[in-house]
C-alpha cells in the first residue's frame, strides 16, 4: 500500500517472496535465521550500490536497447541523379545533412545526393560506431573528422577533411558523447 522510494533490505523466514521483494526497491534478501555479519553485508551493499549511482550517470536507455537489439547496418544507400539510378557505399559518405528540408549524402569525393529517408532514418540505418549526430542537421563519418576545437560556451568546433556548408558545432550537453565515441574507437 506504500510506494516504497528508498533501497530495502528485506529480512524474512519466506524464500518465496524473493522476486517480489527485487522488484520493489530490494537490494538484499536476508533468510532467517541471520548473523550480524549477514546483516553487515547487507549494509555494504547498500553503501556501495549508492556510492556507485553517485559515480555514474543514469545509462542511456536508447543504446541499450540498441545493443540488445542489433540492427543490420546498411552497407549501400541507393540515389537517384541525372535520370540514373545508382547505389552508394556507405564508407565513401563523409557526412549526411539536411539540406532545404531535405536530407542530402556529400560524399569524400564531394559529389552530393538527395535521399528519401529523413535523418534520423538515416542515423538508424547506419553503424553508430562509424557515424555520429553531431547536431540536428548533421550525421558524420569518423574518417570525415579532421580535428576538433573547443569553442564559445562550452561547444565543440568539428573541421572535417571536406568543406561543409555550415559550421559543425556540437553542444555543451553532447559534446562530451561525442568526445567518448571518438576515444572508444
Amino acid at each position: 500500500a506504500v510506494k516504497i522510494t528508498c533501497p530495502v533490505v528485506f529480512c524474512t523466514a519466506y524464500d518465496e517472496y524473493s522476486l517480489v521483494a527485487f522488484k520493489s526497491n530490494g537490494v538484499d534478501y536476508v533468510l532467517k535465521p541471520f548473523s550480524k555479519t549477514d546483516i553487515e553485508n547487507a549494509f555494504k551493499k547498500v553503501d556501495e550500490l549508492k556510492n556507485f549511482f553517485q559515480q555514474k550517470t543514469t545509462p542511456d536507455i536508447e543504446d541499450l536497447l540498441a545493443r540488445l537489439n542489433p540492427v543490420a547496418e546498411k552497407t549501400s544507400f541507393l540515389v537517384f541523379k541525372n535520370q540514373k539510378y545508382t547505389t552508394v557505399q556507405v564508407d565513401q559518405i563523409a557526412f549526411f545533412y539536411i539540406r532545404n528540408d531535405a536530407t542530402s549524402i556529400m560524399c569524400f569525393d564531394k559529389q552530393e545526393f538527395a535521399l528519401s529517408q529523413s535523418l534520423d532514418q538515416v542515423s538508424s540505418l547506419v553503424s553508430s560506431k562509424q557515424f555520429f549526430r553531431v547536431n540536428r542537421q548533421y550525421l558524420v563519418n569518423f574518417k570525415a573528422i579532421k580535428e576538433i576545437e573547443h569553442y564559445f560556451l562550452r561547444k565543440l568546433y568539428v573541421k572535417l577533411v571536406i568543406e561543409t556548408p555550415d559550421k559543425l558545432l556540437i553542444n555543451k550537453e553532447k559534446s562530451s558523447s561525442f568526445l567518448s565515441w571518438m576515444e572508444n574507437r
